[in-house]
């Protein structure tokens, strides 16, 4: 059983019901996420060995937020104790052309005010196979960057396979700061998954004739982004998904995978979407189970498409999905049909 090490922030993710705006009515739902804590739930559903590192308090919340993990059989036992708050996030979720909105609340969390010295790597990556962490983390301030630095000199070590999910997120660092800190910490990483924003945003590498907005995506160009971010870095692979955004109900999805020689395309699926929050992070997970798996490139980028397909149909963060049900999807069977 493949063994993977996530890391990063899991928050408090409080929800109107349904698709109400924040206080249309006086409920708001109480849930856990996060982007590397998403990708190990979907790894632990798939039968890994899946253990997530964070820092939490000691208190109720925090506590529930390690619940919610073992519920999907996570490993959390690396989880750090400490701190005095769990980061939240608020979460509006939009309909036809009105967007989502996510308003976060995260300003000196239990994690966001980690130490270095909290995490002793070396003992967390015995046995590990895979590391995952995204550009959310570094984010957080410089020292989650040089915390994520130890992480992979130490993943390093051990020759376990580093995965990066760029994810630049322009509330948390300027596009200058995501520059510097990626630039070092991509020295590291083996495969890149980033989208058709990351790229640029991060390292000014742009797909042309691509309207984000306007739902225009040229496929050809995600091969040149792909090929710019691998001879940059010396990764092994690099993931894109493609998403046309049609509005917030409907998008269309797909992916591409770059090996250094092959560029490999999903197909396209059609998405009327019940929560697209985690979706970025289910293509990750299913990635890595993908290749861990030993699956080639055209159907490495078949099953991480699929799943992240399938989470798009599930509310809340996490994936709740079946190896055996991304299967089904990604060898053809998207009909929807009663299971009896």
């Amino acid at each position: 059983m493949a063994r993977v090490v996530t890391f990063g922030e899991i928050m408090l993710r409080l929800a109107p019901n349904g698709y109400y705006r924040f206080f249309q009515d006086d409920q708001l739902q109480a849930t856990f996420g996060g982007g590397e804590a998403n990708v190990s739930v979907s790894l632990a559903n798939y039968g890994f060995d899946s253990v997530y590192v964070t820092k939490l308090p000691a208190h109720a919340i925090g506590q529930a937020a390690v619940n919610s993990l073992r519920y999907f059989g996570v490993d959390t036992s690396k989880i750090v104790r400490g701190g005095d708050r769990v980061g939240i996030y608020f979460l509006e979720k939009g309909a036809s052309q009105r967007g989502s909105v996510c308003i976060y609340d995260r300003a000196h969390s239990a994690i966001q005010e980690a130490d270095p010295s909290d995490f002793d790597w070396n003992s967390i990556f015995e046995g590990a196979d895979w590391f995952h962490f995204t550009g959310i983390t570094p984010a957080l301030g410089a020292n989650l960057v040089e915390i994520c630095k130890q992480a992979c000199i130490a993943a390093k070590a051990k020759g376990v396979k580093i995965s990066c999910d760029l994810n630049y997120r322009g509330k948390l660092w300027t596009r200058a700061e995501a520059r510097e800190a990626m630039t070092e910490l991509c020295k590291y990483v083996d495969v890149c998954i980033s989208n058709e924003e990351d790229a640029k945003d991060v390292f000014g590498i742009e797909a042309e004739n691509t309207d984000i907005y306007g739902g225009k995506l040229n496929k050809e160009g995600y091969k040149s982004v792909a090929k710019q971010l691998a001879d940059k870095f010396g990764f092994e692979k690099v993931a894109i998904t493609l998403r046309t955004s049609i509005s917030a109900s409907d998008n269309d999805w797909a992916g591409m995978l770059y090996d250094g020689e092959n560029y490999c395309f999903s197909k396209e699926y059609h998405l009327r979407i019940v929560d697209r929050v985690g979706g970025g992070d289910s293509f990750g997970g299913g990635l890595i189970y993908a290749l861990l798996s030993g699956k080639d490139t055209q159907s490495a980028i078949d099953f991480a498409v699929a799943a992240s397909a399938l989470k798009h149909s599930i509310e809340g963060d996490f994936n709740r999905v079946s190896v055996a049900e991304i299967e089904k999807l990604a060898g053809g069977d998207g009909s929807g049909r009663v299971q009896r």
